[in-house]
């Protein structure tokens, strides 16, 4: 074997087996893809094992699909893993979802998680049940249809992130931008609010949210926002605040755009007054 290819196979394996390395699709030897749920349910079949790398803290941890047709479930492979993967996830088991890649031999393939164990599972590693693991055009096994949260995270995942929030409308920035706020996402979050106008009141505010959904939204026209710089929208949620008790919103957002060709953003002051 030449010495450079064990060099290699030496980087991998310090890379994949230490915990305080960060791992991240810009530091492993591998092309990043986005595929199809179709396709990546080849590569790995029941039973098959594989790494998670969490996109955010760069750690990693092994799994296995027991199951799943619409989407993989999965179960981290040892209780070592389950431990890593808890640690993920802050110390407490949580439905949010996480962006992640996924390696199989030599792929790396953007993915999604969430962190809550649930249904059966039937390996010895301190985790009771299973968790779910989608990727592009994958879908709930009790809706049938994809879920945004899960999809969102892919393209994060995939570095594909950027580009769709350029070219999306006022309304998918706002649905982005509360799929941050109920994740606990703050790049997502970063991303879509206007960075003159995140302050210490707003991000003190979103740190209380235990739960966010939107209930009403308007669909716009193109002819709605096209050509304009600022356009407020109405919006009704549910919001969960820790030690408050539940409540309905109701209120506008205001959203900037700094001339054609850019992003729409979310003016941080006017969510700010809704939350």
């Amino acid at each position: 074997m030449r010495p450079n290819i064990v060099l290699k196979f030496i980087f991998i394996f310090l890379l994949m087996s230490s915990l305080s390395l960060e791992v991240s699709a810009d530091n492993l030897p591998y092309s990043l893809e986005s595929m199809e749920w179709e396709e990546v349910e080849k590569i790995i079949p029941r039973d098959s094992k594989f790494t998670v790398i969490d996109v955010e803290s760069g750690k990693s941890f092994e799994v296995q699909r027991r199951a799943g047709s619409s989407h993989a479930d999965v179960q981290p492979l040892t209780k070592k893993d389950t431990k890593i993967m808890k640690k993920i996830y802050g110390g407490k088991w949580s439905w949010n979802r996480r962006a992640i890649l996924v390696l199989v031999d030599d792929q790396l393939i953007a993915a999604s998680m969430h962190g809550m164990p649930h249904g059966g599972g039937a390996l010895d590693n301190s985790f009771s049940g299973h968790f779910c693991i989608h990727f592009k055009g994958s879908t709930t096994h009790g809706s049938h249809k994809k879920d945004p949260a899960h999809q969102l995270m892919i393209l994060k995942a995939s570095q594909e992130l950027d580009e769709y929030l350029l070219y999306s409308d006022p309304i998918q920035i706002i649905n982005a931008l509360f799929i941050s706020m109920k994740n606990k996402d703050s790049t997502i979050f970063n991303k879509v609010i206007h960075h003159t106008t995140i302050s210490k009141r707003l991000t003190n505010k979103v740190k209380k949210i235990e739960n966010i959904k939107i209930l009403q939204v308007p669909k716009l026209t193109p002819d709605e926002y096209s050509g304009f710089i600022v356009i407020e929208v109405p919006i009704e949620f549910e919001l969960i605040q820790k030690g408050v008790r539940k409540e309905v919103v109701e209120g506008n957002l205001v959203l900037i755009k700094e001339g054609a060709g850019n992003q729409w953003y979310i003016d941080g002051e006017s969510l700010a007054e809704l939350l």
